[in-house]
């Protein structure tokens, strides 16, 4: 699929975001004060940041209230709810945090889990799209999750969180990249299946649906080359998981090395998050002629 930069942006800022305020409101670090301020304000801004990033790859912004109506049966408009309540929860227990010097458990406590739950939320976006079998697999919360709380463990200067979570989102993230380079042959999806055609033989193109491009060619098929793909794999996997490992252990637990450490999983982050949307395949593709080893049909425009 096109990797649009919004949802790149969303998705990893918040997500880091949501990362760090879980641990906040679990109270990893248990601060008050000016400590608190800064925690929650880099928290806030970063998760607020990536959801209104998100808006931007709406058709139409002003109306993106209506993604809170729908919540019984939109993963996007859930998604939008629970955020909503993280926020305010942990608006409240930060407020009392900062101004007060008092840390509301109980509040703590169901702003992390709203948090973790937002977090699943956007994940579950992508992991219920049949047609896209890359990510309907149950790896893509997984990885989604992993991923924020390795961050937030890191922005939140939890060492040993960070260590062990660094670890396990590496883990996730090769096992993501493994099995879902293999999700498309394995659902069995031809160009045979698309057009219903397979009871007569092989089937193939013989004229463009269209003789110009449109927004399903432009959204849901893209190509990203092999080589290229593996380069971005490499840089994705060193910068987010291994150099902030490297730092996070070797390095004194400071503002100083989490800041380090965060830029390099940044960048790796955004890395990695280009390649779910790149390498995702799209099951309409198969209408362009696309398969697993070929470009999708470019229409003609000399007609």
């Amino acid at each position: 699929m096109h990797p649009a930069p919004s949802v790149i942006i969303f998705t990893v800022l918040s997500g880091l975001g949501f990362g760090l305020l879980t641990f906040l409101g679990f109270g990893l670090p248990a601060v008050t004060g000016w400590a608190a301020f800064f925690y929650f304000a880099i928290g806030f801004g970063l998760a607020v940041g990536g959801l209104v990033a998100s808006t931007f790859h709406l058709g139409n912004p002003q109306r993106a209230l209506k993604a809170f109506t729908q919540w019984q049966t939109s993963w996007l408009s859930r998604e939008a709810c629970l955020s909503t309540a993280a926020l305010i929860v942990l608006g409240i227990y930060a407020f009392a945090a900062v101004f007060f010097g008092v840390t509301i458990a109980v509040l703590g406590w169901l702003g992390g889990l709203l948090s973790l739950a937002t977090v699943i939320a956007t994940a579950m976006i992508y992991a219920q799209l049949k047609t896209v079998p890359r990510w309907n697999h149950w790896l893509t919360p997984l990885h989604l999750l992993t991923l924020s709380l390795a961050g937030g463990a890191i922005l939140a200067q939890q060492t040993a969180a960070a260590l062990v979570l660094l670890l396990v989102a590496g883990a996730v993230q090769v096992l993501q990249w493994v099995l879902g380079d293999r999700r498309f042959a394995e659902r069995g999806h031809t160009i045979e299946t698309a057009t219903g055609l397979g009871d007569r033989g092989k089937a193939r193109l013989f004229e463009p649906p269209h003789t110009g491009s449109n927004y399903l060619l432009k959204e849901m098929v893209h190509v990203v080359g092999r080589k290229h793909a593996q380069k971005l794999r490499i840089i994705a996997f060193g910068a987010m998981i291994v150099v902030p490992l490297v730092l996070v252990a070797l390095l004194p637990t400071n503002p100083f090395t989490a800041a380090i450490a965060t830029l390099f999983y940044l960048v790796g982050a955004f890395a990695s998050r280009w390649l779910f949307f790149a390498e995702a395949e799209h099951v309409v593709s198969l209408y362009y002629g696309r398969t697993a080893t070929e470009a999708p049909y470019q229409p003609s425009h000399s007609r």
